[in-house]
């Protein structure tokens, strides 16, 4: 489980197609000191299995349902990711509840700057508009934000100095794809009164 508050943003150094799938290796700083092959880490908001490791870097593979249904198919060496370790239970959280399985991929459509941050809407898949509601939460490229305002093809939300700095979504620009996951809760409520209603 992850919180979307990114610990730092790392740097693709090599990416190797393999029977359909991918191996990413990607460098960072600070997320690979305490990684073990086995453990999770969040990818630009997609849980993925470490697989080798080495203090600096760590490699992880990506499976073919993660190339089609994310951005992660579009990485290549020099691309920018935001990286989250899970939250260590009794660990804070200080986002919402993450997965790290994103359910649709978004298109940054406008930027508004402002005077120390950013307006930005972000169109979504028809099939997720009703699980975004205003001031709710939503995990955009991994990064825990709250939805300013919503419709039924897009959502906005308000980039602070700290996520414009510290995350890749200061990088973003109109047209750029971004990795979209919605509140569990508000999926299994849903789940939930469906079946009390079938009964």
């Amino acid at each position: 489980m992850f919180t979307g508050l990114v610990e730092e943003v790392g740097t693709v150094l090599r990416r190797t197609e393999r029977d359909g799938a991918a191996v990413l290796t990607v460098a960072a700083t600070t997320v690979p000191a305490d990684l073990r092959p086995g453990d999770s880490v969040a990818v630009d908001g997609v849980c993925l299995t470490v697989t080798d490791v080495d203090g600096r870097s760590f490699t992880a593979d990506v499976m073919p349902e993660s190339l089609r249904r994310t951005t992660l198919g579009l990485l290549a060496p020099g691309s920018r990711v935001n990286l989250e370790r899970p939250v260590p239970a009794g660990g804070r959280l200080g986002g919402h509840l993450v997965q790290g399985h994103v359910d649709g991929v978004g298109t940054v459509r406008t930027r508004r700057p402002g005077a120390r941050w950013e307006e930005v809407d972000i169109t979504l898949p028809s099939t997720l508009a009703r699980y975004v509601a205003e001031k709710g939460s939503i995990a955009v490229d991994g990064v825990s934000l709250t939805v300013t305002g919503c419709d039924a093809d897009s959502f906005g939300v308000a980039l602070v100095p700290t996520t414009l700095a510290q995350t890749t979504l200061g990088d973003r620009a109109p047209g750029d794809r971004v990795n979209l996951e919605v509140d569990v809760v508000a999926k299994y409520v849903e789940r939930l009164l469906a079946a009390r209603a079938a009964a």
